[in-house]
């Protein structure tokens, strides 16, 4: 029997309180209860979505990659089932009175997979590489975020990437100075793009570095096997400092797109946790299994992109009009169906400390935004002699062609033609990054758990801008939001910024996310009070049927 590490929670402690050393007694990991009798096989098989694009931390920049790389590597901090940071690689840390000095005690038993220890030199060669121009990194821009001093310009260009403002103090002391005292920095350290990697083998290896027989982590497993888009193969990684309280011995990851077939595989027997759950059997298996259906609200939001570069969607009157004529009750009611949120901001309500607010169109009802959407397109000079043509793109989902359909048919009242495109992941991820779309189906998981992590996005440098939408007032608003120190008053900024997507509607939110996936009852340690849905492998443990 495993009992419970007690945990230091910093959840809703903002840093700008820790101007004084953080220390942590234990972190988290698989909290077996007593009584409970673990199975004698500790495997567990994770449906995973899509292939992942990379298994590089400071390189991958979608969810299916990110639960394999949470899995393999570990940052300064992480988070508990609940979802609060807790210590991780480092056992401590000193804020200094302005908060912008953060200086990590890394704990002397965090070793690498190849028995190196892991060092504050290894912390800033990831740091500067995230940021150097050289990585092509699509995550830079979080680094530049929370203000680390020079990341900007290195981004730009006009820097040398060694004059970022992290150091190594010694082989055990990593120090990160900012800007400007942003509030939620240690919340941002648990994200991927900010944990370390082994310096000397990817020196050696070079973009060959995440290869299974050349990578080394740092997590609570380590890379077995990688047969692209069949399994990723992960075994326990013995030398992890917390070793002793993670459970699960093997655990698969399958990248498996469609979710029919998923749920077909999970009925199979074949996963232990599929990766959604398909709308179009929930209210079905709510009868047949409603024990093994998990939902939760999740830190999210699904919405429809236009690119703001190319006409007509450079006219704010025409992103109008397709927005508004979205029915999105319809959608959350009649296609998702799993308590989805009809959402008419980007923020969604899931995120700590923050309402989003009541945006005008949200406030009509849908007969008065469809006459209004009729209106606006008409202005911009569209009608059923001049027909707007737009090509909408997603990428390849049962789920998102049946939303596709749908909004396809409500546009089409306004004589809309829309032609439809789907495209594998990885090629719809290099289309959007090229800018070569119309509209596009878009979703957004937050990073952290605070409303900039949503409303950064649409900053005109922020790297996932693909839509290119850019606003001077907008960004003054977000750059100002790092600097005040009272919440309310960030808060009265985050509600302006809202407001502003309302207004230039770059994009159009559809729904509000919620983690709705179907786990087997022997699987021991899920958690639904993770908004940010940070499913760990090392919370879990398969329990003895």
């Amino acid at each position: 029997m495993k009992k419970p590490s007690k945990a230091l929670s910093l959840a809703g402690i903002p840093a700008l309180t820790l101007a004084a050393t953080i220390a942590a007694t234990t972190a988290n990991a698989a909290f077996v209860p007593a009584g409970t009798q673990l199975a004698d096989v500790q495997e567990l098989v994770r449906g995973n979505g899509a292939e992942p694009a990379s298994l590089d931390p400071q390189k991958v920049e979608e969810v299916s990659g990110a639960a394999v790389v949470r899995d393999l590597f570990e940052g300064l901090v992480t988070q508990d089932l609940e979802g609060n940071t807790i210590p991780a690689q480092a056992e401590s840390w000193e804020v200094s009175e302005d908060n912008k000095v953060f200086t990590f005690k890394i704990r002397d038993d965090a070793n690498w997979s190849n028995g190196d220890p892991v060092t504050a030199e290894d912390f800033v060669f990831a740091f500067q590489r995230a940021v150097d121009p050289a990585t092509a990194s699509r995550y830079a821009w979080y680094v530049e975020i929370p203000t680390i001093i020079n990341a900007s310009d290195i981004i730009a260009g006009k820097a040398a990437v060694d004059s970022l403002g992290v150091k190594a103090l010694d082989s055990k002391t990593f120090r990160v100075t900012l800007e400007k005292p942003v509030p939620y920095f240690i919340k941002m350290l648990a994200h991927q793009t900010m944990f370390p990697v082994p310096t000397k083998v990817v020196k050696k290896h070079g973009d060959q570095w995440t290869r299974v027989e050349n990578i080394v982590s740092n997590g609570p497993y380590v890379l077995d096997q990688w047969v692209v888009n069949e399994r990723i193969v992960l075994k326990r990684n013995r030398g992890y400092w917390n070793d002793r309280e993670t459970v699960i011995n093997k655990v698969t990851h399958l990248p498996i797109v469609s979710e029919t077939a998923e749920l077909n595989r999970y009925k199979a027997g074949e996963l232990d946790m599929t990766y959604v759950i398909p709308s179009k059997h929930f209210s079905a298996l709510q009868k047949e299994i409603p024990e093994e259906i998990k939902t939760s609200p999740q830190l999210g939001t699904y919405y429809y992109e236009f690119n703001t570069q190319v006409k007509p969607f450079d006219d704010v009157r025409v992103r109008k009009a397709l927005s508004y004529a979205i029915n999105r009750d319809a959608i959350t009611k009649n296609i998702t169906k799993q308590g989805q949120i009809p959402a008419y901001t980007f923020t969604p309500g899931a995120v700590a400390g923050f309402t989003p607010p009541a945006t005008d169109y949200s406030q009509l009802t849908q007969n008065e935004r469809n006459a209004k959407a009729k209106q606006l397109l008409e202005e911009a000079g569209y009608n059923k002699s001049n027909p707007l043509k737009l090509n909408l793109l997603y990428n390849t989902s049962e789920a998102h062609k049946d939303i596709a359909v749908a909004i396809s048919y409500m546009w089409k009242s306004l004589g809309v033609q829309t032609t439809l495109e789907n495209q594998e992941w990885k090629t719809f991820l290099d289309t959007k990054n090229d800018g070569k779309f119309d509209v596009s189906r878009a979703g957004w998981l937050g990073d952290y758990n605070e409303p900039s992590t949503m409303l950064d996005l649409k900053m005109s440098t922020h790297g996932q801008n693909d839509g290119k939408w850019l606003n001077d007032q907008y960004d003054a608003l977000m750059n100002k939001s790092r600097t005040v120190t009272s919440d309310k008053e960030r808060e009265a900024l985050y509600v302006e910024a809202e407001n502003l997507l309302a207004e230039g509607m770059p994009l159009a939110p559809i729904y509000q996310y919620v983690t709705s996936r179907l786990v087997k009852p022997h699987v021991g340690g899920y958690t639904t009070k993770n908004v940010e849905d940070n499913i760990y492998t090392r919370d879990l443990y398969i329990i003895k049927q």
